[in-house]
């Protein structure tokens, strides 16, 4: 589905939720470079990969607002998969997505910078959880660093601990939502 999903304002400011389409990709490349260091984030090509492979895997909040026209001011984007573990190697490749994966894999939860810290982030991951609770999934799974593992748990996800993953060169801890 990519039309509208959820309707509602924040700050006075009228917000959609709607699913990805290959039009959107330069602005998610756009606020995923501006969200993660270069080592960190997807690249332009990666974006494009992703949307070709799961664009039901990409959940984008949109100011449609008189004064921004749908702009994207966040993004939550993974993929659907049977591996209990999120591993460096599903970041570039877009074929292991598995439409019925027990697992909703998180790669990034993205606010553009003028939109942080206004609860967007907020809004949207209790979207992908919700939706993820009625595809049957078992749960979700994400790393974040050291200083986001609490901003996580209050959704319900469980710290594991540091995960395996090495992506970007930066520590990571594995947390796990369980329906």
């Amino acid at each position: 589905m990519t039309g509208r999903m959820t309707d509602s304002t924040i700050d006075g400011r009228d917000l959609t939720i709607r699913h990805a389409t290959m039009a959107d990709a330069a602005a998610l490349a756009a606020i995923e470079a501006a969200c993660f260091p270069p080592a960190e984030a997807a690249d332009p090509d990666a974006i494009r990969a992703r949307l070709v492979a799961y664009p039901e895997c990409f959940w984008l909040l949109c100011d449609d607002s008189d004064d921004a026209d749908g702009t994207i001011v966040a993004f939550v984007n993974g993929f659907a998969t049977d591996r209990r573990d999120l591993t460096d190697d599903m970041y570039d490749d877009a074929s292991q997505h598995d439409p019925h994966g027990a697992w909703q894999m998180i790669f990034g939860v993205d606010t553009a910078p003028a939109s942080q810290h206004r609860g967007y982030a907020s809004r949207l991951m209790r979207r992908v959880i919700a939706d993820a609770r009625a595809a049957g999934r078992l749960g979700l799974v994400l790393t974040c660093k050291d200083r986001l593992v609490g901003f996580y748990a209050r959704f319900g996800y469980v710290d594991e601990g540091v995960s395996g993953s090495t992506h970007g060169g930066v520590v990571w801890h594995q947390m796990r939502l369980t329906f």
